[in-house]
């Protein structure tokens, strides 16, 4: 690796993280086509010092990897691309008007009445008696609940389990750390409590929106996978077709409004205008606790971020600066 791309600043800012008393812990990990540059960990879970190697709960970057076991589902003919949800949960939107549909569901804009992530009444439950709170299609406002129905497609369309469908996914991939079994010994989510999630019951959900956990290798050999663009994971086209925007002209509400500079493809947040990056030929997507995986096809490079602390923007936390530190190269 030559001195212009040795990423220095960037790691740097991961341990200033820590460092400063901003989260607890950190770990980065950097990629490119050929694969795995470096990756490094700073600060400690209490006792338990971070390492390379150790899982992390993903949250929201559970939601790409769950949309490309539907994509890979469509590649292989089993699920139509603009299948209605009703193919899989015949009883979903008795009392809606309209048809909600794949694309909906993995673009933010299906309408469905979100719920808390750790929901007592269950997913499935959650889903099927959900309200609607515009028309498919014509708002987008960030949906967690909507992969359950993204889930249930899947499952429907392959005839296995969501399970099944991500081990296949792992396993073209290189990700044997992917799994919603907390065994793997995640790290603990600080200020869960605080922000009004009740973990325990959260992660008993194994929600298809935000329940996967990983390694940070894991999320590099996937990036590496999508850099080269063979065919490993998803066929080129289907690569390309989860990255076009889908919510461009559309109103955008909270969390994510107009001026977040972003729309959401097939799962993906393009953010290509994002005002507070340099380079905004990037994709990927983040998570509720810190995490982030993001890719930039042009200059060959990915990152994961993993950390562990409940909603950290709250604390005046951002990770645009080390998008603009990866993407410098330095």
């Amino acid at each position: 690796m030559s001195a212009e791309r040795s990423f220095g600043r960037a790691f740097s800012w991961a341990s200033r993280q820590v460092d400063r008393g901003i989260l607890p812990t950190a770990v980065l990990g950097i990629a490119t086509s050929a694969g795995t540059v470096d990756v490094v960990a700073a600060g400690a879970s209490g006792d338990r010092v971070a390492r390379p190697d150790d899982a992390y709960p993903l949250f929201s970057i559970t939601k790409p990897l769950v949309a490309l076991t539907a994509l890979r589902a469509v590649e292989n003919g089993l699920l139509a691309l603009d299948a209605p949800l009703t193919d899989a949960l015949p009883e979903f939107g008795a009392q809606r008007t309209d048809t909600v549909r794949l694309p909906h569901l993995l673009s933010h804009t299906s309408g469905i009445t979100e719920v808390p992530m750790d929901t007592p009444r269950g997913l499935r439950r959650s889903i099927l008696e959900a309200g609607a709170d515009f028309e498919a299609g014509t708002v987008s406002r960030y949906s967690t609940l909507a992969f359950e129905g993204v889930a249930a497609l899947v499952e429907h369309a392959t005839g296995g389990t969501l399970d099944a469908e991500l081990a296949a996914l792992a396993a073209d991939a290189g990700m044997p750390g992917l799994t919603f079994d907390a065994d793997c010994d995640p790290h603990p989510v600080y200020e869960a409590a605080e922000q009004g999630l009740d973990y325990d019951a959260f992660a008993r959900l194994r929600h298809p929106g935000a329940g996967l956990f990983a390694r940070a290798e894991d999320l590099l050999s996937l990036g590496s996978a999508l850099l080269r663009d063979d065919g490993a994971v998803v066929h080129p086209s289907t690569a390309a077709a989860m990255r076009r925007p889908l919510t461009g002209g559309l109103p955008k509400l909270e969390p994510y409004p107009e001026s977040r500079g972003q729309d959401w493809g097939l799962s993906w947040n393009i953010r290509h205008s994002a005002p507070g990056l340099l380079e905004r030929g990037v994709y990927g997507h983040g998570g509720w606790a810190g995490t982030e995986f993001w890719i930039y096809p042009e200059l060959d490079v990915c990152f994961a971020f993993l950390t562990n602390l409940a909603s950290p923007g709250h604390h005046g936390f951002t990770a645009d600066p080390l998008f603009n530190a990866v993407a410098s190269g330095r």
